[in-house]
């Protein structure tokens, strides 16, 4: 076997062919013949970080749970994370004061989303968008020197304008939730081929993509015929693991393709190709495509946005009824808060089905979960008042053994903001910064 005889792969092997790269999962022979599983699992296992952004706060009374500390009983709305619960964290009571109004930016209480991972204030009528760098890209800057991408953006819903958009706040603060820089944002994809096709395609121009798109060719056919060979050297553990990949890889290939063939005939300006009709599909694409990118080593960040602020969708998988927005305003009626809660427990349950696919993903001496944190929050608590107050916070994930999980926060009110959350966050990644946004301290939750 390659571990014994002291031959390895390095961890950046690709399968090449025209247009076509595939990166590929940990391997035993990309780790060193001999070496301690401590050393080994250090120069081979990286740290990765997921940005879960949903707007419109949660229903009231139906997302914190009522016990602290260990052992809690999760809530209605966070019930579908209970089968991890080693790796999960809660944390109630913590406020965006960075997206209050005031008498100097009034309004746009929908026009802060980025916020969630910059700790900043959104600046009205601005020359130019103007907010601070964000958690994920400095994590990116960090681990993702070696990636093929330094990290990914992606969402569910176009943007829109780009212009004024909000109380003379600029469309970039809801279009993207990643900024590399206070006046750089970066743009959320939504289309699922186009980011399959970003994380694996190597030279190919768009026109020829299209015409591979059009006659419904599989990226991964173009590497067939070398994986024989490749894999003549692997040993039976190896040669397995790298048949579920590409498995993997082909069945979400293929998903993709399905959800083309249901959304658009043709491409156009204002319909994107292949944007599936279903939001149900394409969130469980969009995640799929950060747990296959994360497998391959393509990236070790990653955002997502599963709403922009005043989305309308509605998700008729909850069993509530309405629009998103229309029903986050629920007049503080019980019946209508109820109907809320059903769409917020079903958005928590697709990060759930995207955690479990992660925990069952081997790496190193665990799991791809063992060795990240997704951070899932808002800027608002409850969304009929507009309050940006004890807003939800889900952090999953075990970033090598340094995040326990089963814990549940509860802070005073007005006492802590999610701006400390994310410096907290940076430390945890061992990233130093006098700040992060306007934060002024960590959180005593590591």
């Amino acid at each position: 076997m390659n571990i014994i005889t002291k031959k390895h792969l390095p961890r950046r092997t690709f399968l090449r062919s025209a247009g076509v790269t595939i990166a590929l999962p940990l391997l035993d022979a990309m780790i060193p013949a001999l070496t301690p599983m401590a050393k080994a699992q250090a120069l081979t296992v990286p740290k990765r970080f997921v940005g879960v952004w949903h707007p419109q706060g949660a229903a009231p009374g139906y997302w914190s749970p009522v016990q602290q500390g260990a052992d809690f009983e999760f809530s209605y709305i966070t019930k579908p994370l209970e089968a991890l619960r080693d790796r999960i964290v809660l944390i109630s009571g913590l406020d965006v004061p960075e997206a209050f109004s005031t008498e100097e930016q009034p309004g746009g209480n929908h026009a802060r989303g980025a916020v969630f991972l910059s700790g900043a204030r959104a600046r009205r009528n601005a020359v130019s968008p103007y907010l601070g760098v964000t958690i994920d890209q400095l994590i990116a800057q960090e681990f993702g020197k070696d990636t093929i991408l330094s990290s990914i953006q992606l969402g569910v819903e176009d943007a829109g304008n780009y212009g004024n958009c909000n109380w003379g706040y600029s469309c970039a603060y809801t279009n993207s939730v990643s900024w590399t820089s206070p006046t750089s944002p970066l743009p959320t994809e939504i289309n699922p081929r186009v980011a399959f096709e970003r994380m694996f395609g190597d030279g190919a121009s768009p026109e020829e993509r299209r015409r591979g798109r059009l006659l419904n060719a599989s990226l991964l056919d173009s590497v067939t015929s070398k994986i024989p060979e490749f894999k003549r050297n692997l040993g039976v553990g190896d040669q397995a693991r790298l048949d579920t990949y590409l498995d993997n890889v082909r069945e979400l290939e293929r998903r993709i393709q399905i959800a083309i063939s249901n959304s658009v005939t043709e491409p156009s300006e204002e319909v994107p190709f292949g944007i599936p009709q279903s939001k149900d599909v394409h969130f469980k694409l969009m995640f799929d495509l950060i747990a296959l990118a994360f497998e391959a080593d393509i990236t070790r960040s990653a955002t997502m946005m599963m709403g922009r602020d005043l989305s309308g969708f509605s998700y008729p998988e909850s069993g509530s009824t309405g629009g998103w927005h229309a029903s986050s305003h629920h007049g503080d009626k019980p019946a209508n808060i109820a109907n809320y809660a059903k769409m917020n427990r079903y958005h928590v349950s697709i990060v759930a089905g995207f955690l479990e696919k992660l925990r069952n993903i081997p790496e190193g001496d665990g799991n791809i979960l063992d060795h990240m944190l997704l951070y899932m929050g808002s800027n608002m608590g409850n969304s009929h008042r507009h309050a940006h107050e004890k807003v939800p916070v889900i952090l999953a994930g075990a970033i090598d053994g340094k995040y326990q999980g089963n814990r549940h926060f509860v802070y005073p009110d007005n006492t802590e903001k999610t701006s400390n959350l994310l410096y907290t966050i940076l430390q945890l990644y061992g990233i130093q910064r006098d700040s992060i946004g306007e934060s002024t301290h960590p959180l005593e939750i590591a």
